[in-house]
């Protein structure tokens, strides 16, 4: 009786990316994507710490590229920048092991979501290792800048209005999907270590609190490009520092925009938490 034998491509492929995923398991990657989830972590409390004091009337841009520049501003500054990128490069290929490698063991549906949220977690950490980089390098921007120049470069090609538009709605549901992540404490998941005990209750809360407040700001950044595409006015998507301080001019921006600040804070302690002692 002859069993059935899998192409010799296809199980030389297989061999290959099971050398690759033993690879990804090595403890020098799992220590500087540790290191990477930290310094995202640290990122969250200073922009927070820049909202709070938007508040109280101090100049600052409250995203990421605004809280590097606070890194940069000390003597070991460059030393800092660089330790930044290469913790947010090693963040950023963890996430994409986790989409592409692990995620191929998983069941059709989950293997998607894992593809497309893993994915854009990639991104996200290696464009803010790049912006490390730049600092490291001199090259100092304004996300704002970039956003704006990004969203009137979209607007002005072809199909650039419904791009723009898919953009702030993607935006808007990865807001949502931490408000639920936050309030359904779904993020359990990925820290029981201190299930059940005091400090535990006090993780949930940061938990809680942090997700929502990051959720809330980014529906606001989504919105925003939302509006951009809609009044075909590419100045007004300006991320989520613009976002962020387009509530300084309503009624009730102020004490909204100091809730915010403090949830970002509190996702960054959650985060450092999340670093030390978080599944991965």
């Amino acid at each position: 009786m002859e069993t059935s034998r899998m192409p010799e491509g296809q199980s030389a492929a297989g061999d290959a990316a099971d050398a690759v995923e033993a690879a990804s398991d090595s403890a020098a990657l799992d220590v500087v994507a540790r290191t990477g989830f930290a310094v995202m972590a640290l990122l969250h409390i200073v922009i927070g710490a820049i909202a709070v004091a938007l508040v109280l009337g101090a100049p600052g841009q409250a995203e990421p590229t605004g809280a590097i520049e606070q890194l940069a501003a000390n003597p070991w500054g460059p030393a800092v920048m660089w330790a930044g990128f290469i913790a947010c490069a090693g963040l950023s290929l963890w996430q994409l092991s986790e989409a592409t490698l692990r995620a191929r063991h998983l069941p059709r549906k989950e293997r998607f979501g894992k593809l497309v949220s893993s994915g854009f977690l990639s991104i996200a950490y290696g464009s803010v290792g790049l912006s490390f980089a730049g600092f490291a390098l001199g090259n100092r921007g304004d996300s704002g800048d970039s956003t704006r120049d990004f969203s009137t470069v979209l607007v002005r090609s072809p199909f650039g209005v419904p791009a723009l538009i898919a953009l702030g709605l993607t935006i808007i549901g990865i807001g949502v999907y931490f408000v639920v992540k936050g309030a359904g404490k779904k993020f359990k998941e990925e820290l029981g270590h201190f299930e059940g005990t005091r400090r535990g209750h006090l993780v949930s809360g940061l938990g809680v609190a942090g997700h929502i407040a990051k959720g809330v700001a980014l529906i606001l950044t989504g919105l925003l490009f939302g509006i951009a595409a809609v009044t075909n006015d590419p100045g007004s998507s300006t991320g989520l520092d613009g976002s962020l301080k387009a509530l300084q001019d309503h009624t009730f921006g102020p004490p909204l925009l100091l809730a915010i600040g403090a949830g970002f804070i509190a996702y960054g302690a959650f985060a450092l938490v999340r670093a030390r002692f978080g599944r991965m």
